[in-house]
This record gives structure tokens, sequence and C-alpha cells, in this order.
């Protein structure tokens, strides 16, 4: 069996860094335990599977697939970068035709458009609510210590707890804060949080002006420990920062080691457009 597989990274338009995510186009059904097999095989934060939706469909000409996303230990219901990567193998490797491609995922229908040289996602926008200390305190020490924490959400939808420091920092603070992430695993005693966003606010001056929001994420109950650029954590981010900054239009950077950029602008139907550029860094086939 031969399927066509490539490397992607998302959210950069530079090799080897932002976020890189493996794309398999399946061309016939998969055996249910090889999707989990090719994607542990990959070892890479997510494997996507895009799949034809009918017998007459065509990687080039159709504009609507089936997609879904697996970490090298389960799938999970919601992946930005891995559907940023998709889009990108079908846009520019397949040449679709199509200005807009339909994904039909757990998440519901997720569309990616092409918009010059950068593709836009339309994902869901979580809402954060107020979350008391006390319940995540063990967490929040293991994961930034004995920082100025400023605010503290929770996103039911996601599972994820968003974790302001304080106005003070610097972005090189959040950039070289050691955190490790495992040790959430044994303090995170509530069941509730599957992922944790670090965030910062983004400095309007310096060198690194032009950016409303910095971030880190990490989802070692995923076991990803940290991911690079997660299009999922600025779906929870955005209508935070949207909210604190009065603005619909920002700029947002994850600085991860790899790093990566994220361009948001918050749609007038309770959704949210993240755009990001794409770097294609192996193509070949799976044989088995």
């Amino acid at each position: 069996m031969q399927i066509p597989i490539f490397t992607v990274d998302a959210f950069t338009n530079r090799p080897f860094s932002g976020n890189p995510a493996a794309v398999c186009l399946l061309e016939n059904d998969l055996d249910e335990d090889l999707h989990q097999n090719i994607a542990t095989e990959m070892n890479l934060s997510e494997t996507a599977f895009i799949r034809k939706l009918h017998p007459g469909d065509d990687f080039t000409k159709s504009s609507c697939f089936g997609l879904r996303w697996f970490t090298p230990a389960n799938e999970v219901p919601l992946c930005g970068h891995a559907t940023l990567a998709a889009a990108a193998v079908l846009f520019h490797i397949r040449k679709n035709t199509n200005s807009v491609l339909t994904f039909v995922t757990l998440s519901g229908e997720l569309k990616a458009r092409r918009a010059e040289d950068h593709i836009v996602l339309d994902l869901p926008l979580y809402l954060t609510y107020p979350q008391v200390l006390q319940e995540v305190e063990e967490l929040i020490k293991a994961a930034v210590g004995d920082m100025i924490v400023q605010d503290l959400r929770y996103s039911p939808d996601t599972k994820k707890l968003l974790v302001r420091l304080s106005d003070a920092y610097e972005r090189s603070v959040l950039e070289e804060l050691q955190v490790g992430a495992q040790r959430f695993l044994s303090v995170e005693k509530t069941g509730k949080v599957k992922g944790l966003i670090l965030t910062l606010k983004g400095n309007s001056s310096g060198k690194h002006k032009g950016h409303d929001f910095y971030s880190r994420y990490f989802a070692p109950w995923y076991g990803v420990l940290e991911d690079p650029v997660t299009g999922s954590a600025h779906a929870v981010l955005s209508s935070y920062w949207s909210e604190q900054l009065g603005k619909k239009e920002m700029l947002a950077f994850q600085c991860s080691r790899r790093g990566g950029e994220l361009k948001i602008s918050l749609r007038n139907d309770g959704r949210v457009d993240i755009a990001g550029q794409i770097a294609i860094v192996l193509k070949g086939n799976l044989t088995f």
C-alpha cells in the first residue's frame, strides 16, 4: 500500500520553524488502527488524514473533504495547525482549484481559504470565564513558579486554562521561562484542565512591536509537552484578548523555541479567522 505523505511547517514561511504536521492523502478507506499507527510512526504533534467523502471526489477539483487529526497517542477533536497544513497540501501540491475548502471534522465543518500568501482558517471562537486561583494553584505554581499572574481564565469548551502573566514582564521572560510540563499531570487534580496557555500582553514599543499578545501552550495530557504554534489555543486567546484590548484584528506570536505568527480576525458570526503561512518541507510515500 502506498499513501502520499507530506510534512508541512505551519504558521511560518521559513522551513524548520512554525509547527510541523504530517498530512496523508487517502485515496481509499484506511483501517481504523492504521491511522494511529501512522501518527505514532511520524511522531509529530499531529498527523492529519484527508479523505474523500464520495466515490467521484478528486483532490484537485472537489471542495469538501473529511479530515481527522491524530497525535502519537490519540485522536484529537480539533487541530488548527494540521488543518492549515492539510489545506496547504491541497492548494499547493494538488493545485486544488477552489478558493475555499470545507473539512468535515469532529468539531463540525471547518473552512480554509486562500488569501494572498496566507491560508485563513475559520475556527470556532471559545469564550473564557474567570477561574478561582485556589482550585488550580498547584498547577500554576508548577508552570510559572512565583511569577506574578495578572488574570486567570478557563475555557470549558476546550478544557484550557489561560494564565495571563503581569504586563510588567517582557516577551523575553516568557520565552526564557523553563517549564516542566510533565509535572502538570500530577499536580492538576481537578480533571478539568487538558491544556495550559501562558499569555502576555504585547509591547507597543521596542524591537518586537506589532504583536498584540504573546503565548506559549502546554498539553502534556495529550502527550504534547509544549506545542510550537497552536491554532486551537488561539481560538481561546482571540476571545480573551479581543475583550481586553478592544480589538477585532490582532497579530499574535507564539514564542516557543520554533516560534510562529498568527493573524487574527474576529468575525461577525461568532467565529474567528486565524491566518498563517506555510512551508512544505517533505514530500513522499508511506509504503507498507
